[in-house]
This record gives C-alpha cells, sequence and structure tokens, in this order.
C-alpha cells in the first residue's frame, strides 16, 4: 500500500486470518509479572498492614483482586538488580528475627518483613507461580543450591527441614530459574564478563540439575539491545551454557525521547528485531554446537519506562539517606504509552514460538499497571487494560500476522506500519482474537479483516483504548480517566470484518465460530 503522505483518503490495512498458517501455540507464561523489592512495590504497594483492606496477612486484598484481574501467570522474584545483593536466608524465619539490610541496588534500606514463604502466600492468593532468581552477583553456586534445597526439597535436610519449621510442609516447588540478573550490566554488583559469567552460569545449572534435572533454567541475555556486547555477549554467553539452559532472558524498555512520537509509537520494530537477533543468534551457537535442542527467549523484563528521569533522580542521593520503600520509578502513563505498551504484546505474540515466558516490569507502583496509595485506593493505569484483556482473549495459537497496512515514515525505524495487528486462534473453543494498534497521530485508520478461513463466526467483543488526549491518565485524583470503551464501528459482512481505529489507538477483538 501506498505511505499515508501520498493519500488523502482515510488509511487503510488489510488482516487475513487462516488458521492453517501459525506461528506457534501461545505458552500461558506469556503474560508473566516481575515483583523486585524496589521502592514501594512490596511495601506500601502488595503489602501494609493497618491498611483497610488488608488481609490478616497484611496484604492488601485490592491489589489481589486488581493482579488477579490483571491475568498475571508466573511472577519473577525478588529481583531484578536487587537479587545480586540478596541473601535469601535473610527472608526466612520468624520476622522479628529477620536482619535489616542495605540494598544497594536502589539506596534503600529493605526490612526482609515480607520474604519467600510470605510471597508464596501471596502468589496463591492471586493464582500465579513463583519463579525464582538467584544471586549470582555477591554469591554464587553454593547459595544457589541452598535455595533450590530449601525450596523444593519434601524434607528429611537440615535445610528442607528449616522450611518446614519455618511453616510450610509442602516444598515450593519452583519450576523456573534464573540465574542471575542482567550480569552484562556494569551497574549490577558482581557484574562480570561473558566469559566469567557463562562459566559460573554453566557450573550452577550444571549443580542444580543434580538436584533436580527437570529444573527450568534462565541464563542472563544482554541488559538491553543498546549493550555495547550486545549479540556476542549472547553468543559467548550460550558457548558456555548452551546445553544446561533451557531460556536466555532479553530485557527492553522503551520511552519517547525529544518529543518523538512517531518513533516511540512504533516502538514494537525495536523489540521485533531485538527478539529476532536473539534467536539468530543461538540458532547460530546450537549449529556451530550441532546440538538437538532449541533455546527459547524468557523475555522477563519488558515495559514503558522513562528511565532517563530515573537516572536524573539517582544523582539526588544522599550518600547517608537509606529510606524504607520510597517512591521510585512511579511512572504514571499516558494513552500513548498504553498503546505502545498494546503494540508491544502484539510482539511478544508474533513470537510465540521462541518467545514462551515473559514478565512484566513491574506490577504495583514502580512502572506498574497498578498504582496504590498509602491508607488510601488502587487503582489502574492505562497500561493496565491491554495486558488483561490481552491475557482474557489470546488463546490456542497464534496466526502468521498476514498483514498489509499503510506506512509512515519516523526518525528511528524508517519507514514503518501504520497499523501493527496479530490474531490468535482456539480451535477447539471455536474462538478467535484480534489485536491491532493505530500508530497515526491524526487519522483514524480503517482495517479490513478477512476471517473466510475460520467459517462462520460472530464478532463477541471489540473494546477500544484511546483519548481525544493522547497524554491523558489515571492518577490519584482522576482513577478512571482512561479506560476501555466499546468500538461501536465493527461490522461483519460476509466473511469481512470491518473496523475503525481511532488514531493512537489500541483495540481488541473477539470472534467465535457460530
Amino acid at each position: 500500500m501506498t505511505s499515508t503522505n501520498e493519500s488523502t483518503s482515510m488509511p487503510k490495512a488489510h488482516l487475513t486470518l487462516d488458521p492453517h498458517f501459525t506461528v506457534g501455540p501461545i505458552n500461558r507464561r506469556l503474560f508473566g509479572g516481575f515483583v523486585e523489592h524496589l521502592g514501594r512495590h512490596v511495601y506500601d504497594g502488595i503489602y501494609e498492614p493497618g491498611h483497610p483492606e488488608a488481609d490478616e496477612e497484611g496484604f492488601r486484598s485490592d491489589v489481589i483482586e486488581l493482579v488477579r484481574e490483571l491475568g498475571v501467570s508466573t511472577i519473577r522474584y525478588p529481583g531484578g538488580n536487587f537479587v545480586s545483593g540478596f541473601k535469601w536466608e535473610d527472608s526466612v524465619g520468624p520476622k522479628e528475627q529477620r536482619p535489616r539490610r542495605l540494598d544497594l541496588a536502589w539506596h534503600s534500606t529493605e526490612t526482609n518483613e515480607v520474604g519467600l514463604h510470605e510471597f508464596a502466600s501471596w502468589l496463591r492468593k492471586v493464582d500465579s507461580e513463583l519463579m525464582l532468581a538467584v544471586n549470582l552477583g555477591t554469591r554464587g553456586t553454593a547459595e544457589a543450591l541452598d535455595l533450590l534445597e530449601y525450596s523444593n526439597h519434601r524434607g528429611g535436610t537440615a535445610l528442607s527441614q528449616q522450611r518446614i519449621a519455618n511453616g510450610a510442609e509442602e516444598p515450593f516447588n519452583v519450576r523456573m530459574w534464573c540465574l542471575g540478573n542482567e550480569m552484562d550490566g556494569p551497574w549490577q554488583l558482581g557484574h562480570r564478563s561473558a566469559d566469567d559469567y557463562g562459566k559460573i552460569a554453566s557450573q550452577t545449572a550444571k549443580a542444580m540439575r543434580q538436584i533436580d534435572r527437570d529444573l527450568e533454567l534462565v541464563v542472563c541475555g544482554s541488559s538491553s539491545a543498546q549493550m555495547p556486547t550486545f549479540g556476542e555477549w549472547e553468543r559467548v554467553v550460550l558457548h558456555h551454557t548452551y546445553e544446561d539452559v533451557d531460556y536466555i532472558s532479553c530485557h527492553a524498555y522503551y520511552e519517547e525521547r525529544g518529543g518523538d512520537m512517531a518513533s516511540f509509537l512504533a516502538s514494537s520494530v525495536n523489540m521485533d528485531h531485538f527478539i529476532d537477533t536473539v534467536v539468530a543468534t543461538a540458532d547460530h551457537v546450537k549449529a556451530v554446537k550441532r546440538s538437538a535442542k532449541t533455546i527459547n527467549i524468557s523475555f522477563d523484563e519488558w515495559n514503558v519506562w522513562y528511565i532517563d528521569r530515573w537516572q536524573e533522580r539517582a544523582k539526588e542521593f544522599s550518600r547517608d539517606d537509606w529510606p524504607v520503600a520510597p517512591r521510585l520509578l512511579e511512572d504514571v502513563y499516558s494513552v500513548a504509552d498504553a498503546v505502545v505498551f498494546g503494540s508491544l504484546m502484539i510482539s511478544l505474540l508474533k513470537h510465540a514460538d521462541r518467545v514462551t515466558s515473559a514478565s512484566l516490569a513491574q506490577l504495583v507502583n514502580v512502572i506498574a499497571p497498578i498504582m496504590t496509595e498509602p491508607g488510601g485506593p488502587a487503582w489502574r493505569q492505562t497500561t493496565f487494560f491491554p495486558f488483561a484483556l490481552t491475557s482474557q482473549l489470546a488463546r490456542g495459537t497464534v496466526l502468521t500476522p498476514r498483514l498489509d497496512s499503510d506506512t509512515y515514515e519516523t526518525k528511528e525505524y524508517g519507514v514503518v506500519p501504520l497499523v501493527d495487528a496479530v490474531a490468535t486462534h482456539d480451535e477447539e473453543a471455536g474462538e478467535s482474537a484480534v489485536f491491532l494498534v493505530n500508530r497515526s497521530q491524526d487519522a483514524a485508520t480503517t482495517v479490513t479483516l478477512d476471517v473466510a478461513a475460520l467459517g462462520a463466526v460472530a464478532v463477541t467483543s471489540a473494546h477500544t483504548l484511546s483519548d481525544d488526549d493522547i497524554h491523558a491518565k489515571n492518577t490519584l485524583e482522576e482513577p478512571e480517566r482512561v479506560g476501555l470503551v466499546e468500538n461501536g464501528t465493527v461490522t461483519l459482512d460476509g466473511s469481512t470484518v470491518t473496523v475503525t481505529l481511532p488514531p493512537v489507538s489500541w483495540t481488541a477483538i473477539g470472534l467465535e465460530r457460530r
């Protein structure tokens, strides 16, 4: 199709849905989250004893309800940068005996009031799976083995009996483990070269498998595609660990810079390239090693994050000021942020054959879809809605994207499609879903969907997130300023669905077999 600059008519796009052509099955772990001991995420976020909504363990029930509504499957814990200075032993046993520690990652004081047992209990309340990260920054293989034995061994050893004495008769049975965090980053405690990290990760993975060979292990990839070592880091680390692990991690954050909204709205183009590059590197190592196994991606940190603001704030830290649960990284998200966020989810789905686990970073207060006020309410940020509805509707398999769209020019990524889209199909349930983003800042876009290959279908739902003010946000003062609205433009004529997408919008359409 032509560029919108060459036509004065309403921009258009066409998407074909055909269940015979699929990317791969949707792993529910794609809808994972991330809870780090950072800022007000744990304390004043998920946990606030004395709050009117606090349960008997001190967890906020209003937050629990929102996390359940969000539909989060697996939650990575306890970091993040935090984990590289964390002593897991501090977080178990009687609360009154747990030590307060300096958290060097976020210049805070960690009380350890919420630890492994409490968090496991919270996970049961929100119906989610635990994904544990081990400290390979300031600690190593021995401590990882101790944590594994404490968490997963049924009983009869000193560490497993300690867990039982601390109140958990049954093992936590953690299946997925991260071997450290962002070890390529100079900011990381215990930062290592790819060669040194690959060696300790391989050693730790081999040792952990001597306890349980069926664990699912994630080795650290690059902390971003902008790192100078990106690509080479993955190659070297996988050279050491390929036969020892199941996943390599990807981390990516996006923000609007310099007022360049056009490029920001196309952020998922960068995510697509990032994923494709890591897949190609992993498959290169597979070929060199003549291996029969395939390494998948755990995209265990992703979000919109205004990191430039954080770096400015970090310069203000006092050497002697180590607060408990300070307000850190509390980005307030706009409609435009949520549209980019929804497009990033589309990218993850497009790569469902290789991205089989992902963790939204993070969940509450800290660059999060859920916000809370101490002693006050909890509310949904704009980014809450694309995650919750995609988690609800995306089932079965991802269909191969067959999209034809008008285009536009961006400073960062060149010419990109005006519409971003993906579709999913659940053959057994007879249900399909389509997720669409309109990147145009000034024009509504008409999209036609060819659904002939699905047979006779009916439109069951159509919801759009947009606003005349793309900078509109949900705040403590206006917690429901932005939300999903029904898209009344959807029509079904034979085997063609037509929908109009407002400028800077995210839309989800549900279909079912008649």
